[in-house]
């Protein structure tokens, strides 16, 4: 079996996270798509929160499962026996940044080989950061994130 591992925040899931997913279920028997917890960051979503969200997002796609883990991919990946993770790319310092996390990955597990997909067209300018300041300023989000978790991250970035 081909399986994967997307980790990420995924604070919160987007179009551009869901249509990576879905681009990744084509080519693998399974991915999990792994909410990681960064210790340095203060979520303006809780981790259960994320989960519940990308259960959500990708309740259509039979192949795909989603996790937590609260520490190192590498970890993560040998605790699991996964192989391969996969990260998106929308620009040229994303490039470079994951090409340095792919390194460090290897570093600390050997076994873990980092494949890289490149955002669909449409897909580069939607990230977390800009849905959370979108809707900050009352913006709507609906183009931006998936269809069936637009009010609930809408309702939760109001409070």
């Amino acid at each position: 079996m081909k399986t994967c591992v997307f980790p990420g925040s995924f604070d919160p899931v987007t179009k551009g996270h869901l249509d990576l997913i879905t681009r990744a279920a084509k080519l693998f028997d399974r991915v999990t798509v792994t909410v990681m917890v960064n210790r340095a960051k203060n979520g303006r979503f809780s981790p259960e929160t994320r989960v519940q969200l990308l259960e959500k997002a990708c309740a259509e796609l039979d192949n795909v499962v989603i996790d937590r883990w609260d520490g190192l991919l590498a970890d993560y990946m040998r605790a699991h026996g996964e192989r391969c993770v996969i990260r998106g790319v929308r620009t040229a310092s994303e490039y470079e940044s994951e090409s340095l996390s792919a390194a460090a990955n290897a570093m600390l597990n050997p076994d873990i080989e980092t494949l890289l997909i490149f955002a669909s067209p449409g897909m580069s300018s939607i990230s977390s950061s800009a849905v959370r300041e979108i809707a900050s300023f009352g913006g709507d989000i609906r183009p931006f994130v998936p269809e069936n978790t637009a009010d609930e991250i809408t309702a939760h970035l109001k409070n």
